[in-house]
């Protein structure tokens, strides 16, 4: 199966956000050691942060645009809701969704201490999304589902965009004249699952 095409200017962006975010500002001290590899990095409360090749690659997929108004769902420590951020510029709306409480917190804190506009909230059970305040241009999803969210695609404005790891297949969601257009990357990921029926 041959990988999507991504444009080398979104991939250029994506880089320079990458860099201008740097990774170690949002991993606890004992493992900041570890911000330049290449995998994925524990963080605590059985979550990790990203392997970057990954976010690289999801990001590089969404192809974010300034202005977006996106959706980060399972935002983790909050580097790539920075990073996210970073794409957008501070003209857009970055909003993270988290579902464990303590990554909530540190999520805040380390956009907080970097400085970065964007902002997470914490997941309301029984609510996949942030659907009360949709419609949404870009949405993330790093968690793996089952099957494709369709309570996310219903969030997305016309024109929009969701990626997500769907047992073990990064998708990709385009809504083009109010119907989703569904394509599969190239590749195999590995994510926490999504809680799909929280």
């Amino acid at each position: 199966m041959p990988g999507v095409r991504v444009d080398p200017t979104t991939e250029a962006r994506v880089r320079s956000a990458m860099s201008s975010t740097p990774r170690a500002d949002f991993l606890p001290p004992e493992v900041r050691h570890l911000s330049a590899a290449d995998h994925p990095v524990t963080i605590g409360w059985n979550a990790t942060n990203s392997q970057p090749s990954t976010v690289a690659r999801m990001l590089g997929l969404l192809d974010v645009q300034p202005g977006d108004r996106v959706l980060d769902v399972g935002s983790g420590s909050g580097w790539t809701t920075a990073v996210l951020a970073t794409l957008t510029g501070p003209e857009g709306t970055v909003i993270g969704v988290e579902r464990v409480p303590e990554l909530v917190d540190y999520g805040r804190e380390r956009l907080a201490k970097t400085g970065s506009h964007a902002e997470i909230r914490a997941a309301i059970v029984g609510r996949l999304g942030l659907p009360d305040e949709a419609p949404f241009d870009r949405i993330l999803v790093s968690a793996q589902a089952t099957t494709i969210p369709v309570r996310l695609e219903a969030q997305l404005a016309e024109s929009g965009r969701l990626v997500v790891p769907v047992a073990g297949v990064m998708t990709i969601v385009d809504i083009r004249d109010g119907i989703p257009c569904r394509r599969e990357d190239a590749g195999r990921y590995s994510f926490v699952p999504l809680e799909e029926n929280d």
